[in-house]
């Protein structure tokens, strides 16, 4: 099973995929076409010229997953238009609208959060007896 977490990385192909590509074939349009290393740990997303289907590669470490998504009627409506980029980044929640057949560029989250440094010792001063 896969968990999609706010940490991964998540690139999108702009470009539609040949959806008789199984990992192998994918993985090589990761290097090749997306240049990217399959094994970076990236979740990688792909979608089929009809938008019907959507696949995901990712290498966890062991050895790679590749999940399908077929929508039963419909398409997914969203998909990178940005041609001068062969990918688009999305964050864990996007991932997951585009997943339901959302529009991912609609769905606001949180912040990233980031750790905030405990001021230096020296502006501090020092500590109170006990």
């Amino acid at each position: 099973m896969i968990q999609v977490t706010p940490q991964m990385r998540i690139l999108v192909a702009v470009e539609p995929a040949d959806f008789r590509k199984g990992i192998d074939g994918l993985a090589a349009l990761c290097r090749g076409t997306l240049r990217s290393d399959p094994f970076s740990g990236y979740v990688f997303v792909f979608c089929n010229r009809r938008r019907q289907a959507i696949k995901i590669l990712v290498y966890d470490g062991q050895g790679f997953w590749l999940c399908q998504k077929r929508l039963s009627k419909g398409r997914f409506p969203w998909w990178s238009q940005s041609r001068s980029e062969v990918t688009e980044r999305l964050q864990a929640h996007q991932l997951a609208v585009l997943l339901s057949a959302g529009d991912p560029t609609m769905a606001e989250g949180a912040p990233a959060w980031r750790r905030v440094d405990a001021e230096p010792a020296e502006r501090i001063g020092p500590l109170p007896p006990k």
